[in-house]
C-alpha cells in the first residue's frame, strides 16, 4: 500500500504518468495499476483521466493529504527502527535560499560530527519552492525566512538576523561611503537575484519604501553570478550583511550597510510540524537550537 501512496503522491506532484514513473522507478503501466489498485481499495476514483493526467478528483486531493501523512509516518518509522539498531545513518536534504546557503555549514558540520553514518544533499531553492517541497516530501528541512512571508504547517528554529549590504566597486557611485540609504541605492544601476526570491521582494519593496522603483539591469537566480558582475566594476549588488562574510568581499570591493531604515529579517530552520520527527531531523533541529542559543552566530 505505501508504495502505490507515493505513487499517487508524485502523480499528483508531476501532472504526468510518465514523467511521475520515470522519479519512482518503475515502468508507466505499472505505476498507472498501482493507482488504479489504490483507487479500488478505497472505493473512490481519485484521478481524471483519459490516456493522459487531468487532475485530481476532490476525493482525490482529499486522500492525497493523506498521503502524505501516511508516507512520511512510514518513513520516519523505518527510519528510527535503524536509528535504534545501527545509528543515525542515510541522507539528509536540505533546500535553502541562496542567501542563507552560507550559513548552512553551521549546522551540517556539528551535525556530521556526531553523526558520521549521515550524508548531506544541500539545494538552492526560493522560498516557496522550499515550502513546496516539504509538503511533498521531497525534503528534509529548509532555511528560509521566518517573518516576512507566510509559513503553513511547518517548524521553526530560528538562525540569525539578516541585514543588508550594498556590494560595489570602490571607485563606482557610493563606493566611497560608510554608509549608504536605500533611497540613494535605488539610483544606481543594480543587479539583484530574480522576481521569485523573496529577498529580491524584499529588497523591492523596501527600495519603494524609499520612494524608489526597483529597475535591476540584470536578474539571475545564482549569487555567484551576481558577484561576478559586481566584480566587472560595471555593477552593484544588493546582500545579506552574513553572505557578504561568507564571499570574502575584499578590496577593489566594498560592502557597505544600507541604512534609513536599517530593514532586519530573520533565518531561520523550517522542518514539517510532525510528531514524531524522523531522527535525523531532530537531529538537526537540535544543532539548530544550539545555533539560535549560541551568541556567536551573529558573526556566521
Amino acid at each position: 500500500m505505501i508504495d502505490k501512496l507515493e505513487y499517487f503522491i508524485t502523480l499528483a506532484k508531476e501532472h504526468s504518468f510518465s514523467r511521475a514513473a520515470e522519479i519512482c522507478g518503475v515502468t508507466q503501466p505499472t505505476l498507472s495499476a498501482g493507482v488504479k489498485q489504490l483507487e479500488a481499495a478505497l472505493g473512490v476514483l481519485l484521478v481524471n483521466r483519459t490516456s493522459r493526467f487531468h487532475g485530481l478528483t476532490s476525493e482525490g486531493e482529499r486522500v492525497l493529504e493523506w498521503a502524505k501523512r501516511i508516507v512520511a509516518d512510514a518513513r520516519a518509522m523505518r527510519q528510527e527502527v535503524r536509528a535504534l539498531k545501527e545509528g543515525l545513518s542515510g541522507q539528509l536534504k536540505i533546500a535553502a535560499i541562496p542567501t542563507a546557503l552560507g550559513i548552512v555549514s553551521a549546522l551540517t558540520t556539528p551535525y556530521r560530527d556526531k553523526h558520521p553514518g549521515v550524508r548531506f544533499t544541500i539545494l538552492s531553492k526560493s522560498s516557496s519552492e522550499i515550502l513546496s517541497m516539504l509538503d511533498n516530501l521531497e525534503i528534509d528541512a529548509g532555511l528560509t525566512y521566518l517573518d516576512n512571508e507566510p509559513l503553513r504547517r511547518v517548524r521553526m528554529v530560528p538562525l540569525c538576523s539578516e541585514r543588508y549590504r550594498l556590494l560595489t566597486f570602490a571607485a563606482n557611485p557610493l563606493g566611497d561611503r560608510s554608509r549608504v540609504t536605500w533611497a540613494e541605492v535605488g539610483r544606481i544601476p543594480l543587479c539583484l537575484l530574480t522576481p521569485d526570491m523573496q529577498n529580491r521582494r524584499i529588497v523591492d519593496r523596501l527600495i519603494r519604501d524609499a520612494g524608489g522603483e526597483p529597475a535591476p539591469t540584470l536578474e539571475s537566480n545564482s549569487i555567484i553570478s551576481l558577484l561576478a558582475h559586481v566584480k566587472t566594476g560595471r555593477w552593484a549588488t544588493i546582500l545579506p550583511d552574513k553572505l557578504a562574510v561568507t564571499l570574502g568581499v575584499s578590496a577593489p570591493l566594498r560592502s557597505i550597510p544600507i541604512v534609513e531604515p536599517e530593514a532586519v529579517h530573520e533565518i531561520g530552520l523550517v522542518v514539517p510540524h510532525r510528531e514524531p520527527a524522523i531522527p535525523q531531523v531532530a537531529a538537526l533541529v537540535l544543532e539548530a537550537g544550539k545555533v539560535a542559543l549560541n551568541p556567536s552566530a551573529e558573526d556566521l
